[in-house]
Formats: C-alpha cells, structure tokens, sequence
C-alpha cells in the first residue's frame, strides 16, 4: 500500500477487529482439542504483519462516499482481510511453500509441530498441508459469514455478497490458469498474461474492496462502476511491479525468496516480453528448474535487462496507472478520494516492497 495514504487509523482499527474475532474463534476452538486450537492461532499469526491494503480501501471509499457506520464498514473491511489471507494461505499450498515473510506459514508450522511430535518427515509435511488448506477454507468461511451476518438491509447486503462471490470465483479461475501456464510450459503471451493478472490479483484486491465500500455507503451506479475501472487497472499495474519485485527486488524488504518466481516458471509479463526477443533462448532452458541457482537466475535477470523486457514490464505498469487514474479523473467521485487513489495507483510502480 501507498504510503502517501495515512494508512495509521485504517489499520489499527482493522487489527483490532481481527484481534476481537480470533479471540473468539480461539475459545470455540477449544471444544475440539489442542491441535484444532493451534491451528485457529497460527491462522490469526497469518493474518498478522500485512500492508492492509484491502480493508484500507474498502474504508477509504466508504467514508469518501459520505458512509458513517464505522462498525459496518470495519466488518466489510475485515471481510476482505479475510479473503485475502484465505488466497494467500492456498497460494503458499499451491506453490509447495512453507515459510512466509521470513517465517515458517502455516504448512511449515504444523510440518514442525509434527515433527516435534516425533512424526516422518513424509507425515510432518503432509500434515502441514493439511492444515494450510484448512486454516484457508476456515478464513474463506469467515469471509462470507461476517458479511451475511452485516447489520444492514438486504438491498446493501446482498450486493456485498455478489462483490465477495465474484471475487471468489475470478480470483479462482486466474490461480489455475497461472498455475496451467506454467506447468504446461506454454510460450507466454502478453495478453494471456495480463488476463491472469487481472483476474487471480486485480478484481479481489482493489476493483471488489473499492466497489464494497461504494456500496456499504450508498454509491450511484455510476460511481460504482468507475472505481471497478479504475480497480482493474491499478490492480494490474500494482501485480506487474510485484513480478518485477519477484525477480529484482531485495529479499530482506520482501520477506521473500527472488528466486521462487523463476524456479517455478512462472508466464509473467518480464517473461512474455522476453519471450519475442532473441532472449528467449537463453532464458527458457532455465526457467522453471527446480534445481536454478542464484547464478542462473542472475543469467536470467542479464537476459531481462539487455532484451528489453525489464523497462517494457515497467512501462506497461505505468501505462496501466495512466489509464486507472483517467477512469477516476473523468468520473464523478469525490476530490478528495481520486486524489489519494492517483497516489495509490502512482505508489504502485515506485515500491520497493
């Protein structure tokens, strides 16, 4: 997140609702023994830590809009906080990952605890993954309930519920075709790309969190609609400076491997540039080995910079942030809130994090 956004108020308000629910959570847990109570306390670690950026938005449109209910909107916005940590909690089981920000996730968590409990190695894991799908399926089901369960009418709590559904099934359909792309090893293609993007990324962090709050607050259709432009958009421009992060960025501010991305071989945008160059060729027989070392993702990394494909990735991010930021200029929104989305959508090209 953006910090020309004053983030301070937003996410202290939001910790402390997460707080209030898995404390909640914990003790229910209780009646189903110590495992199941471990697992609701490495769920709340995994919801720790975060940028917020979802819940941030959610409240920044809704009081932008003129919305006054802070305890509705602070559940909306948790809501969202949820869905993300759902996503991020099965992406980690989908990418074989356990540790995350530097730490063991939820997977290695359980992976050591079985360990420590004097099981193989082959069950440590399995029983890790185990729990990583279910402490996502749980954040997902929290999700949902802490919409149904708004203190609003039908008419704005049946629109939330679409919001959060649509941004379920996108989000779901991009995460296998991200995973088919590369498993299946296509030629990548800047278009199939930016297609994956906008819907595994783009519609669940920024177009339904902005589009939610607009709701909750009474929002004209129209309004509605621009920020779910501008959302797309941004979304994609912030997803292509986080591939670029993947693979440039410095692990110590990223709390995460930036070798992964190229282990995995993973169809981004650096990739579908480089792929209509001559780069291609040293680039593609290292891509996606399981066993590519810092050499060769260095070998990599060169072939992006001299082909051209590092400063066409980071153009088209920020050509996708000239386009969001028309889409709220042209619009009818609040001046105060286009203003901090321009900074939002801008910040998204320039972090290192």
């Amino acid at each position: 997140m953006t910090d020309t956004i004053d983030r301070t108020a937003h996410v202290d308000e939001i910790d402390a609702q997460l707080r209030a629910l898995f404390a909640v959570e914990r003790v229910r847990a209780t009646a189903y023994g110590e495992h199941y109570t471990a697992l609701w306390e490495t769920l709340e670690q995994a919801s720790s830590g975060g940028k917020r950026i979802r819940p941030t938005l959610v409240r920044l449109a809704y009081f932008a809009l003129g919305g006054r209910n802070t305890g509705a909107v602070d559940q909306v916005a948790v809501a969202f906080e949820l869905l993300h940590t759902a996503f991020v909690i099965h992406d980690d089981v989908i990418d074989h990952d356990t540790r995350r920000r530097g730490q063991p996730n939820i997977a290695g968590a359980f992976a050591d605890r079985g360990r420590r409990l004097g099981v193989d190695e082959a069950g440590s894991d399995a029983w890790g993954e185990a729990a990583a799908v279910l402490a996502g399926d749980l954040a997902l089901s929290l999700s949902h309930r802490t919409i149904a369960r708004l203190d609003v009418g039908a008419d704005i709590r049946l629109p939330l519920l679409d919001i959060l559904d649509r941004s379920v099934f996108v989000s779901a359909a991009g995460e296998l075709a991200d995973v088919a792309y590369a498993i299946l090893g296509d030629r990548p293609v800047i278009d199939r790309v930016l297609s994956t993007l906008e819907q595994k990324t783009a519609v669940y962090s920024v177009e339904a969190p902005l589009q939610a709050g607009a709701v909750l607050a009474g929002a004209d259709t129209r309004q509605i609609e621009a920020l779910g432009r501008f959302g797309r958009l941004a979304g994609v421009a912030f997803q292509l400076a986080d591939d670029i992060l993947g693979v440039f960025g410095e692990e110590n501010e990223l709390g995460k491997s930036t070798i992964a991305d190229l282990r995995e071989g993973k169809r981004t945008a650096l990739m579908a540039f480089a792929a209509t160059t001559d780069a291609w060729a040293r680039i593609e027989p290292l891509l996606g080995s399981a066993s590519l070392d810092e050499a060769g993702a260095d070998e990599i990394r060169a072939a992006l910079r001299e082909s051209g494909a590092l400063s066409a990735t980071v153009e088209l991010a920020r050509e996708h942030v000239t386009l969001a930021v028309f889409e709220i200029e042209s619009s009818d929104l609040p001046r105060d809130l286009v203003s901090a989305l321009t900074d939002f959508a801008r910040s998204a090209v320039e972090r290192t994090r």
